[in-house]
């Protein structure tokens, strides 16, 4: 069971973020080196490479950095982005760095935003945007035949739908909806049930959550904020580079003491006694098969676990939280 007495007063216990501990230091305090290596970048996706040529320009961008301003250090093993964009498609693309990767699986728990333009076969009838509306739902779809996954009938929720100009046989959406959407199959559906035909014109990608488009960043910020870096200015990459916890915060949150930080480190699940606080959506109202996701951490911060909450916050022993992956 874990330990909660004060960590101060275990002469085991070292300090957060020194040699041998398992805990970073806080987010606002890592070094350049530090935060490369766990942190995440809201990148703008231009047209023409794809997501995962982007991906490769990112990491390769990092390690050349790090060998620069960290040559005893490790390079970065890799980039984890935000779900895969069609080399046509622009926009939001939140890329983890390093050990952040680790924690890919929260960008399938959030919503994304989309603003497409839908090229119609034909003149928009009269109640184009009532049909459309009725898309704003649960709805089925069976991924394309080019896609990366297994063809099946799954469905997917249309959180909403906004028709925001139509002109000539063009119409303009804004789209919110369930991650692992299709938009290229919505509009083809959309148009069948208009009964003029239509595909996907134009896609930008505007949000995933918890990023959108207010925060985007070029990849060339990037690679200009890693070499001011360099050059000892370090703020430019500080604003593009943010710690890999501010890809959490859209995940009920669960404070865990240190000592229990460092069981987790180890592989042992989060137990009652090391919980701190759980905050309010931080309960076990999912399913005995699929329990909500949670993303664990310490008082200061730094982010120790993804898991699922199959237990009691405010139970005086038990497993609260049963470990999904840990990010120390």
């Amino acid at each position: 069971m874990t330990d909660t007495a004060d960590d101060a007063d275990d002469p085991a216990t070292a300090s957060a973020g020194s040699a041998g501990d398992p805990l970073r230091a806080p987010p606002g305090e890592r070094s350049v080196p530090e935060l490369l290596r766990f942190g995440v970048v809201n990148v703008d996706k231009p047209a023409g490479p794809s997501s995962h040529q982007l991906s490769a320009w990112v990491r390769d961008a990092i390690n050349e950095a790090l060998d620069a301003l960290d040559p005893e250090g490790e390079p970065i093993d890799g980039v984890a982005h935000a779900g895969t964009l069609d080399p046509k498609v622009t926009g939001c693309l939140p890329t983890l760095t390093g050990d952040a990767t680790r924690a890919a699986q929260v960008f399938l728990e959030g919503s994304k935003e989309y603003v497409s333009v839908l090229e119609l076969h034909g003149p928009a009838p009269g109640d184009f945007r009532e049909v459309a509306g009725e898309f704003e739902a649960e709805i089925y779809q069976k991924p394309p035949r080019k896609s990366a996954v297994t063809r099946r009938l799954r469905t997917r929720t249309i959180h909403r739908l906004d028709v925001l100009e139509v002109r000539d046989r063009q119409a303009l959406f804004r789209i919110r909806c369930e991650s692992g959407t299709y938009v290229r199959k919505l509009c083809h559906d959309i148009g069948l049930a208009t009964g003029v035909g239509a595909h996907m014109g134009h896609l930008r990608r505007t949000a995933t959550d918890p990023f959108d488009d207010g925060d985007l960043r070029a990849l060339q910020d990037l690679v200009d904020g890693l070499a001011w870096a360099r050059e000892g200015d370090e703020s430019l990459l500080r604003e593009v580079v943010r710690p890999a916890e501010e890809a959490l915060v859209h995940l009920p949150s669960v404070t865990i003491a240190p000592s229990a930080a460092r069981n987790v480190a180890t592989g042992a699940p989060v137990y009652a006694p090391g919980v701190i606080e759980a905050e309010s959506g931080a309960e076990p109202v999912g399913t005995d098969d699929d329990p909500s996701l949670v993303a664990c951490h310490t008082s200061d911060g730094v982010a120790v676990c993804l898991g699922r909450l199959v237990g009691d916050p405010d139970a005086e022993s038990g497993v609260v939280v049963s470990l999904e992956r840990v990010l120390l």
